[in-house]
């Protein structure tokens, strides 16, 4: 948690997280009340309500009805995977049959799929959505029948620059382009500053759907050695930069997927003066800010960016509305070449679907839906942790994401994801094995579990299960060797 935000409660709750992380409130302590924590503090009500927010989205404390509050039992600590060693060189990106088939197999409901990284509709308030769709068709009528021009509806820009502030982002809404998702925003980025061939810097292990991209425009990818904690190595990146010829920057600092790092705020601000120094640009994909525990690690590195090499680029489908497919980007210095290219491919979205997003953007409430999500994710990320660590072979590694929904494993020596993949399937669950992650023929040992979606008795059997076979196939590997 920031303690310099200026922010009343973020101080009130660094002191208590202070004294949880330190030992002197134990776990399964009560804590005071709202009112006692206010009149000890000398604060408002209203400030420590915001306070204990904070230490609840940070899975510091619990409320438990007609109890009061108490300080989280978190489950015990797990190793975590090692820093990676990614190559050295660029190459390019070779498709990859294994992801397109753990993605349709993700969607079958016939199968218990721990292999999307897309939270659950129930998680969302779907009457909220079709609301402000229904509103935006009647005031808008209108414009379902006219073509849309430009970089997208003034009133989305302007509720995206709103959105942004808290990132720490003062943008013009003018200088934002709407497009079709967080992907297309991506592309727009990259096409703008790289030509086929050229080579583009990104975390390892990486999204595949990151891959996917530099794929088809037909880049090289430098993956770069990424801590599971930290995020990506900036001493690596600024050697990279020195000696390779690096046309852009492809990063998620806050919740990169699949290893789920935060990117400290020091960090992020070397980040941007690096960038500057060595004119590349860093595209940065914001999409999982929101659910991020600890307010300052929602900080773009934009904020830090006085020269205009970072374009930001994100969404609301992990937040807000899934089914909406609109993304978008501020390009920094360059506007005008990413304007142009939307305008000459996709040109506009629809403008109702557009408004409609402008109208659940002003709405009050989201903060509040937004801890809803954290909390939900919370829970099921560390139930995931804590089978994991009980049933799964000695020797596994997982991450402990500061948010989000993802966990990473490194399995033990000589386990093979793939076959792990394998021996799922023939009992209808799915996982996303390591090697979806990497240009290269690497994380054979590693896995990825999303815990987003419907999370229940029939999950809680297959993950226990995942971890059985993964210790059976361990078992036979060393019987065969």
């Amino acid at each position: 948690m920031a303690s310099n935000t200026g922010k009343l409660y973020l101080a009130v709750a660094e002191g208590i997280a202070r004294s949880i992380r330190s030992g002197v409130l134990p776990r399964g302590e009560r804590i005071p009340s709202v009112r006692a924590l206010a009149a000890q503090q000398g604060v408002s009500v209203s400030t420590a309500i915001q306070a204990y927010r904070a230490l609840e989205d940070a899975r510091l404390i619990e409320a438990r009805p007609r109890s009061g509050y108490f300080v989280a039992a978190r489950p015990a600590p797990l190793p975590e995977p090692e820093t990676t060693q990614p190559p050295a060189a660029s190459q390019p990106v070779q498709p990859s049959a294994l992801a397109a088939r753990v993605m349709q197999l993700a969607s079958d409901a016939r199968y218990v799929s721990f292999g999307a990284a897309c939270p659950g509709p129930e998680l969302f308030d779907q009457d909220r959505i079709r609301r402000a769709i229904s509103r935006a068709a009647l005031r808008h009528r209108d414009q379902l029948a006219r073509y849309a021009f430009g970089s997208g509806q003034e009133a989305l820009r302007r509720a995206i620059a709103r959105h942004a502030l808290a990132m720490g982002c003062r943008l013009d809404p003018a200088r934002i382009v709407v497009a079709n998702g967080c992907r297309d925003a991506l592309v727009l980025g990259l096409r703008a500053v790289t030509r086929p061939g050229d080579v583009v810097a990104l975390e390892s292990p990486t999204y595949f759907g990151l891959l996917e991209i530099l794929r088809h425009l037909g880049l090289r990818a430098l993956e770069i050695p990424t801590h599971p904690r930290h995020g990506l190595s900036l001493d690596a990146l600024q050697f990279a930069l020195g000696t390779q010829p690096v046309k852009a920057v492809l990063a998620v600092p806050t919740l990169s997927n699949p290893i789920g790092a935060c990117m400290p705020v020091a960090e992020r601000r070397r980040l941007a003066r690096l960038l500057a120094e060595h004119d590349v640009p860093l595209l940065e994909d914001v999409i999982y800010n929101d659910l991020c525990e600890q307010p300052e690690f929602r900080r773009a590195v934009k904020s830090f960016d006085a020269s205009g090499h970072v374009m930001l680029c994100g969404s609301f489908s992990k937040t807000l509305a899934p089914g909406m497919t609109l993304g978008w980007i501020e390009p920094g210095r360059w506007h005008a070449q990413v304007a142009g290219l939307k305008a000459a491919t996709s040109g506009s979205q629809t403008a109702v679907l557009e408004l409609a997003m402008a109208d659940l953007l002003a709405q009050p409430g989201n903060e509040s839906n937004y801890r809803q999500l954290r909390a939900a994710f919370a829970r099921q990320v560390d139930e995931g942790r804590q089978l994991v660590g009980a049933h799964f072979p000695r020797g596994t590694r997982v991450t402990d994401p500061p948010g989000g929904y993802i966990l990473w494993l490194e399995l033990p020596e000589g386990a093979d994801s793939q076959a792990l993949f394998e021996a799922c399937l023939a009992e209808h669950i799915v996982i996303a094995p390591g090697g979806m992650f990497s240009s290269s023929d690497r994380y054979r040992r590693c896995i990825r579990l999303g815990v987003a979606s419907t999370w229940g008795e029939a999950q809680r059997r297959a993950l226990r299960r995942v971890g059985e076979l993964a210790g059976r196939l361990q078992r036979q590997a060393r019987q065969a060797a």
